[in-house]
């Protein structure tokens, strides 16, 4: 059952062939037998999910509910959930249960899904391998010396090993595509303010965005058409009209016009991930679509600008943690001063307060001009570049990431590094559009991902393109060893 799409357990479901309680304990038997390998979860809300699960049997039984309806999926530990511990995987938050349910995870909550439980994650979202969690790392299912990516690691592994469904995951900087990525499976970033922010702990406020994550195109779909549409708890909600992502996923791509930046095949990507990548688009030829070069001459801007834009959004949003009205507080503070400093020297990871101290530099006095306010000018260049781009064609392809999955522990002491690992992400947040990526093949064991880009508010267009190029390929289908036999 764990390898089964949305589509075909919703129609079980229906059927009666098993009910969501049977297949939600399926879920929970492999999240015990195979999680103490991935760390994938934080925690599991065994018995919140199967009484989710009788409500959803409840409900098919008397012919009501969605797609989703008693469809076991996992969240992502940034989304408040009332009443269930919500960490962002960091110690400031080890102790916080919100009073309130996020707008993503109430819209997937009324369609009748089953939360499993919440996943690991990068501390607030801050890390390209999921090694910064307060938690532990988070093992890649297809090598577990690996990474899974991040900041969505847990996410891409719990779909990936077959621990859910399919998981909502959050991209600030490529945090859905590049574990996607990695764990071989299908994740999209949507256009910002197409999926609500409110209840997502926020790391970059004009940078983050929730997205599905899932095998296929098809279950993405069936996740965005829940959590997509305006919001009016978000001031960042965008008030566009959504479409419905499940129409029109059977359109041939006869007439469809690709670009190929010729910035993203450039020195440091690994020659075999470019070989793998351009199969892929060679399919797409097969397929009816035309391939053409373009250029976004100023991707090589995108890393400097988002590191300062990132962290001085960070230093702004993280300041509300300071042990006085929720989460971590140090012991027997002397004063004021003394809680805030002990505080969050103590809750913050070494990842988190870099960024903070980043941040809180750039935008001091004397400083803001010559950082923040330059990097948000080359901002507006870069999202030029891709309107530019997206005049002459209708989506745009390349890489997902340099290389696969790193080994564990490999790239933790040369940031720089670490950083370049998001070159072919970062430019995508910065300028607001859609993205995604979809497993295109493997390099060795390895997955690769093939990201594929759209104007502002095609994420039907994505879908579509994404879906025929699986319903002509089994990348998506492959399943690491680890989840065969459990």
């Amino acid at each position: 059952m764990f390898e089964q799409s949305i589509s075909i357990l919703a129609q079980k479901l229906r059927n009666k062939d098993f009910s969501s309680v049977e297949l939600t304990r399926t879920f929970l038997d492999r999240i015990a037998k195979l999680d103490p390998q991935l760390n994938s979860y934080i925690s599991i809300s065994e018995d919140l999910a199967l009484k989710q699960a009788k409500a959803a049997d409840e409900l098919l039984a008397n012919g009501q509910g969605s797609s989703l309806t008693g469809i076991p999926v996992a969240h992502k530990d940034l989304f408040c959930t009332q009443g269930t511990l919500t960490t962002c995987g960091s110690k400031m938050l080890h102790n916080f249960v919100p009073p309130y349910e996020s707008t993503v995870t109430q819209r997937i909550k009324e369609a009748g899904a089953v939360m499993l439980g919440k996943t690991n994650m990068d501390e607030f979202a801050m890390g390209s391998s999921n090694e910064n969690s307060f938690y532990g790392a988070v093992k890649n299912p297809w090598n577990l010396d690996t990474v899974p990516g991040g900041s969505s690691g847990g996410s891409a592994a719990v779909v990936a090993a077959g621990l859910a469904v399919a998981a909502t995951g959050t991209d600030t900087g490529g945090s859905i595509r590049q574990p996607a990525s990695f764990c071989g499976i299908t994740g999209l970033k949507p256009t910002y303010g197409r999926v609500s922010r409110f209840g997502m702990i926020a790391f970059a406020s004009s940078l983050d965005q929730g997205g599905p994550m899932a095998k296929s195109a098809e279950d993405c779909a069936h996740l965005l058409q829940t959590m997509a549409g305006f919001d009016e708890k978000d001031s960042t909600s965008s008030e566009t009209e959504t479409e419905d992502y499940l129409t029109n996923l059977n359109t041939p791509l006869t007439g469809l016009k690709i670009g190929l930046p010729k910035e993203y095949f450039g020195d440091g990507l690994d020659s075999q991930v470019a070989e793998t990548i351009m199969t892929a688009v060679k399919e797409f030829e097969k397929l009816g679509a035309t391939v053409k070069e373009i250029s976004l001459p100023n991707l090589q801007l995108s890393i400097p600008s988002y590191y300062v834009i990132a962290p001085s959004e960070a230093s702004s949003n993280l300041s509300r943690f300071d042990g006085v009205r929720f989460g971590h507080r140090c012991e027997d503070p002397k004063d004021l001063l003394d809680m805030y400093m002990r505080t969050r020297a103590e809750g913050f990871g070494g990842e988190v307060q870099k960024r903070i101290m980043v941040g809180t530099y750039a935008l001091s006095e004397g400083y803001y001009d010559a950082y923040y306010l330059k990097a948000q000018k080359i901002r507006r260049l870069i999202k030029n570049d891709f309107v530019a781009a997206l005049s002459e064609v209708d989506v745009i392809m390349g890489p997902v990431a340099p290389t696969t999955a790193f080994a564990i522990g490999s790239k933790t002491d040369d940031p720089v590094a670490m950083y370049l690992e998001d070159i072919y992400t970062l430019s995508v947040n910065l300028a607001g559009i859609p993205a995604m990526s979809i497993p295109a093949g493997f390099v060795g064991d390895m997955p690769v991902g093939l990201q594929i880009m759209g104007n502002y508010f095609a994420e039907a267009k994505l879908l579509n393109v994404a879906h025929q190029f699986q319903q002509h390929t089994d990348w998506h289908l492959q399943t690491p060893t680890m989840a065969k036999g459990a």
